[in-house]
């Protein structure tokens, strides 16, 4: 998220992208890179809207983030929200697991937003698949740049800027199988490739014309019908 970004729609945009699904989709928004011009605004903005999220039963038309999807998960969820609060970055809300009244019998956890958190941190490091968002700040574009490639995963982001300039160099230049423009992490085509690069990549694309690839093993056979022996020395 760069200085000149459309802020409410960044900060709904990363809300929907972490909280959405309960954070368990392979394009979830678990890292949110920032100028340090608008961090503060930003964070301010995305912890309140974190606070507005109704939490509840995934059948009930008013909930906008259901349960993990069981206890395991759940788990997970609040170790690394205590990971990350013993690596030094600040929870700023959140992260609480919810018991109160219906929400007793099922594997609920607030949506938890995390500030002040370095690139090298577990929590920015490992997939968590949870309603867990890491802030980074930076300087400029260049150290955005830097860290939103310091993973080994690679599938889906995201850059908000109004600037043609550093949208081009972010396509050109982030280590993702997938771009959005001013966009969430999350959402697709079917009729467009899909799949990621370095420890998300699997080779070819799923979805599009590149499934037919994905989904054949390609075998050369040759036959010859000369009944003679072939002389090469091409391989």
């Amino acid at each position: 998220v760069l200085s000149d970004a459309d802020l409410e729609l960044a900060v709904e945009s990363s809300a929907q992208g972490a909280f959405g699904s309960t954070g368990q989709r392979c394009t979830a928004t678990s890292r949110v890179v920032v100028e340090e011009g608008i961090a503060d605004a930003f964070v301010e903005r995305l912890v309140a809207r974190a606070k507005r999220v109704r939490v509840g039963s995934g059948l009930d038309a008013a909930t906008e983030m259901g349960p993990a999807v069981d206890r395991s998960q759940l788990e997970t969820d609040l170790k690394y929200i205590a990971i990350g609060q013993e690596e030094g970055a600040r929870l700023c809300g959140g992260g609480r697991k919810l018991e109160e009244g219906a929400l007793a019998h099922g594997h609920f956890v607030e949506p938890a937003v995390f500030d002040h958190v370095s690139p090298t941190m577990r929590i920015a490091q490992e997939e968590i698949f949870g309603p867990v968002v890491s802030v980074i700040r930076v300087k400029g574009f260049e150290e955005a740049l830097a860290a939103a490639n310091q993973v080994r995963y690679g599938l889906s982001a995201s850059i908000f800027t109004r600037d043609a300039s550093s949208v081009f160099r972010f396509v050109d230049d982030i280590e993702a199988g997938i771009v959005h423009i001013n966009s969430g992490t999350p959402g697709g085509e079917a009729q467009l490739p899909f799949g990621g690069t370095k420890a998300t990549g699997v080779g070819p694309r799923e979805q599009g014309p590149t499934a037919l690839e994905f989904f054949t093993e390609v075998k050369t056979v040759y036959v010859d019908y000369t009944g003679q022996a072939r002389k090469s020395s091409m391989y």
